[in-house]
């Protein structure tokens, strides 16, 4: 989590790498940092159709990071299938962000994003 900087009293809860899929579109995989204040993800790699060309193309670097403050979420909802397993945040401007772990259990990133 060396690209972004700690808040006061903000502390870790916990670490994942997966697929998140923002409200405007597309999908990036990368490691998603659950902290006691914010959720913080690292954009490393498009992994949609646009995304994949690119990477064919030799460019590198980041495609950014997102911090989302815990103030601002206002539902975490788990959504469950038998190949697919992921939460979707709703914030209180009512977009939707999905944090999607394939196959794995969210359960615990769930926890995570409802502690503060």
């Amino acid at each position: 989590m060396a690209q972004f900087e700690m808040l006061p009293e903000e502390k870790e809860i916990g670490h994942w790498t997966l697929n998140y899929i923002p409200a405007s579109g597309g999908r990036f995989t990368g490691p998603l940092t659950v902290t006691n204040q914010r959720l913080l993800f690292d954009a490393p790699f498009n992994t949609s159709a646009a995304g994949a060309l690119r990477e064919l193309m030799v460019f590198k670097g980041t495609w950014g990071y997102i911090a989302i403050p815990k103030s601002r979420i206002q539902k975490t909802a788990v959504v469950s299938s038998m190949l697919k397993k992921k939460v979707v945040v709703t914030l209180d401007n009512g977009e939707a962000h999905t944090f999607d772990y394939g196959m794995l259990s969210v359960q615990k990133i769930a926890e995570a994003i409802n502690s503060r």
